[in-house]
């Protein structure tokens, strides 16, 4: 598993590998002035106990200063360079992610969670950010630093060199201590900030909700609670950090100590000088940082790793539905003509299957209802005509073609479905009627406004087609709403459109009204799944379902002479309206 990980590390730097290259050169330049500037210092000292030259101490003094700017100026540009990697690895890989997650089909987001894949795509990017910025340029510098400071060491003064890293070990320990709690701590204090932000937004989308039942204590109850432990758990990181970083401070206090005391020691026996000592005390605190990083940056590499994981998993599930390896591909559009042959569909751990054997055949330009009990299956039917949903080869036909071998693209070019919740975007009427068609001119979204029958209420706003359009369209009554969505579908012009209880929030009139405007577009294929059997009997022939099977067909005048599930329908529906009347 290490190996695949060290893989998956260079398989995202690869593409920027000339840049990490030159990063590291820099951090070797760094490196190596950090090495020649105590050396240099030494020297100055070690001829000031000699003579004191001011012309000579100047030179060197601005060599010196040189020689940092130098130093400074590749250490920015390594940082620059490498850090510049993370960040377009995160750019690059969001971009995947979302491209990926967009080629899913719409029941994964609910299978794995909208959450969970939020996770992924914000906080597990970041550590990979981190993973191949920080700590690449971390672990690289720490690896020079100790591969170029200790041999510079070990050439003034090697066992003093040793005792003057002896409690490097213990600092390196009490950082890999402390840096494992202070990473779980860190990731409980974004769990509860996510709760917080959460409960933030869902109380500002139900607002109505809370206004409706008088729940505002409730809810300031539960965000107190929430942010509480957000608090609480700010203040543990705060505690660990505040009780880490003395201790770091003290051991490399400690261990400068040790130096010069030890140091004074070789001095009076004249086997180091003032400057050599000097040198050794800039190598030794040169060493402290990186020591001291390196228990963070191995927890940060840890949790990167696992991050990789968790986005090569989400990057690696293929959708169940996708095109064919040789897709039929549409020069023209279709007819609209829809066959199903024993067309079966069960979902995965169903017990039984949503669908079962259906057969039958809808004509283009044809108007039918399907109808049916609760969960009969009428919207699988809807999805499966826009294959939204997995269908078995062979048995559903869109103008003779099996709709597998569509390409996608065209597949839903030529099907238009409206869902009885059509989701709004946070933008203007007018975007979120030509959502389908982006560049479709005003004229054209103001007729699918009329066919949709909401124009009178756009007028009614003071901004017309501009009003915006709050978030999942929560500025607008539930039937505005689904006639923007259907409004959405009509000006896209598919051959076929289907209706998943589209008309659900509008009155029978209303209802009646927006079929026959559609029905103006001639050719074009509609199917109405409704639960209001006046809209279906208008319809030129219905199709009724019953536990997934199609039980009855043909028109209304015709099902209503006849015992069975949509006579019963029709008459508890025609009671229904007379006891609303009546009350």
């Amino acid at each position: 598993m290490a190996s695949l990980r060290l893989d998956l590390i260079a398989r995202y730097l690869r593409p920027h590998r000339r840049t990490v290259l030159m990063g590291a050169g820099s951090l070797v330049v760094v490196n190596i002035f950090s090495v020649i500037i105590p050396l240099e210092v030494r020297e100055v000292i070690d001829n000031l106990q000699e003579s004191f030259e001011i012309s000579e101490v100047l030179t060197q003094a601005i060599w010196i200063i040189l020689l940092a700017t130098i130093m400074g100026l590749a250490r920015l540009l390594s940082r620059q360079l490498v850090f510049g990697v993370g960040r377009q690895v995160e750019v690059e890989l969001r971009q995947r992610l979302f491209d990926h997650m967009l080629t899913q089909e719409p029941s994964w987001v609910q299978e794995i969670g909208s959450g969970e894949v939020i996770s992924r795509a914000t906080s597990d990017v970041e550590n990979i950010r981190r993973l191949l910025g920080f700590t690449i340029l971390s672990l690289t510098n720490t690896l020079l630093a100790y591969g170029f400071t200790l041999p510079a060491m070990f050439g003034i003064d090697p066992w003093l060199s040793l005792a003057a890293i002896a409690l490097y070990p213990l600092m390196l320990g009490t950082v890999s201590l402390f840096g494992g709690r202070m990473v779980r701590q860190r990731k409980n204090q974004q769990k509860a900030l996510s709760k917080l932000s959460e409960l933030i937004q869902e109380d500002l989308s139900g607002i109505s909700a809370i206004k409706i039942y008088g729940q505002e204590s409730s809810e300031q109850n539960a965000f107190k609670a929430r942010n509480k432990k957000y608090r609480d758990s700010a203040i543990d990181v705060a505690r660990t950090a505040s009780t880490l970083f003395p201790l770091l401070q003290g051991i490399s206090s400690v261990s400068l100590l040790l130096l010069i005391a030890l140091g004074s020691g070789q001095l009076e026996k004249g086997a180091l000088s003032i400057g050599g000592l000097v040198a050794l005390i800039l190598y030794v605190e040169r060493l402290v940082f990186p020591t001291a990083l390196l228990g963070f940056t191995l927890n940060t590499f840890q949790v990167g790793q696992v991050s990789l994981e968790r986005i090569e998993e989400l990057l690696q599930r293929l959708p169940r539905i996708h095109n064919t390896n040789s897709p039929t591909i549409l020069n023209e559009p279709i007819n609209g003509r829809v066959e199903a042959r024993e067309l079966t569909i069960k979902y995965e751990g169903a017990k039984h299957n949503v669908l079962d054997n259906l057969n039958f055949t809808i004509n283009p330009g044809e108007l039918v209802a399907i109808v049916g009990p609760v969960g009969c299956g009428k919207t699988t039917l809807a999805r499966a005509i826009a294959r939204m949903v997995e269908v078995p080869a062979k048995q559903l036909f869109l103008d003779g073609y099996d709709v597998n071998n569509l390409l996608l693209e065209d597949l839903r070019k030529n099907v238009a479905v409206v869902p009885q919740e059509g989701y709004l975007f946070t933008t203007s009427l007018a975007n979120n009627l030509r959502y389908g068609e982006p560049n479709a001119s005003l004229k054209r979204v103001e007729d699918s406004a009329i066919q949709a029958r909401l124009i009178e209420d756009i007028r009614g706003f003071p901004d017309g087609f501009q009003t915006l359009v709050g978030e999942r369209g929560i500025t607008l009554s539930g039937g505005q709403r689904q006639r923007t969505a259907l409004g959405r579908a009509i000006l896209v012009t598919s051959p076929i459109l289907v209706l998943d209880d589209a008309l659900a929030s509008v009155d029978n009139e209303t209802a009646s009204q927006i079929i026959s405007e559609i029905r103006r577009s001639k050719g074009r294929t509609i199917i109405l799944i409704s639960h209001q059997l006046s809209a279906a009997a208008a319809c030129d022939r219905i199709l009724v379902l019953e536990n997934g099977r199609l039980i009855q067909q043909g028109h209304h005048n015709q099902l209503i002479q006849v015992e069975g599930t949509y006579r019963r329908m029709w008459e508890r529906e025609k009671a229904t309206e007379k006891m609303d009347s009546i009350l």
